[in-house]
């Protein structure tokens, strides 16, 4: 065995929703990136497709004796998939990535190294520095980013972004909430816990639509911004 093989144990989460033309590919970069590591896992949550996204799993499953399949029977959302995913899971490190292929997989490494170089942390975030979206998306992010950040104090400048790095026993300490995965810093933090950034790439979406309507999220993103400060308001009066 080389010597540069990695014996680190990590679970990666992949939600997708009619990805069907994108989530082949990002599973032959995921393992293209994670060519020095040898103990992981990869589980696809297919969140209620209606593009027979199922029609191209058994290739992929045959191809890859380590991937594992979730299936949906309809669309629950991004934080119940990764929350499936996360009870599915074996390992104790978990890696979210998104399954539109925007997330680049060879940063992945990168937050792994930042992570397990760093006992003391337990989560690792990605921050796009150079986002491919439009320019509303691109914008109605960056004022929820502001806003989200000055009331929660998470010191994160980009909770949206899917790439992560964090423990599973933590996590599953959180009380569970449709949304609670743009929280993630702002509760690893609340529970007393450290977390680190690294820059990342961020990708045009070459196939397929973006699944989230800029209004109903930021609606919602305020209402969960709410239930969040009252939980870590809690934790502090505890």
């Amino acid at each position: 065995m080389s010597s540069n093989i990695t014996q680190e144990n990590f679970s990666i989460i992949i939600p997708c929703y009619n990805e069907r033309d994108n989530i082949e590919g990002l599973v032959k970069e995921i393992k293209l990136s994670l060519k020095e590591y040898i103990n992981y896992e990869i589980i696809i949550i297919d969140d209620g497709s209606t593009d027979n996204l199922s029609e191209i799993y058994a290739s992929l499953k045959n191809n890859n004796k380590f991937l594992k399949i979730i299936y949906h029977n309809k669309n629950l959302g991004q934080s119940k998939s990764i929350l499936s995913g996360i009870h599915s899971s074996k390992y104790n490190v978990i890696v979210t990535i998104d399954g539109d292929g925007q997330n680049n997989p060879s940063d992945i490494p990168k937050l792994l190294n930042l992570f397990f170089q760093n006992k003391e942390v337990s989560l690792v975030g990605g921050i796009r520095l150079k986002r491919k979206d439009s320019l509303i998306k691109r914008y109605s992010s960056l004022i929820a980013n502001k806003f989200r950040s000055k009331i929660l104090k998470d010191n994160c400048v980009d909770t949206g972004c899917s790439l992560k790095v964090f423990e599973k026993d933590i996590f599953l300490q959180f009380p569970f909430f449709d949304g609670i995965h743009r929280f993630l810093p702002a509760l690893f933090i609340g529970f007393g816990r450290k977390t680190l950034y690294q820059n990342v790439d961020h990708r045009h979406r070459l196939k397929g639509l973006s699944k989230y309507g800029t209004f109903d999220r930021l609606l919602k993103g305020i209402r969960d911004l709410i239930k969040v400060k009252k939980l870590l308001n809690n934790l502090k009066n505890d």
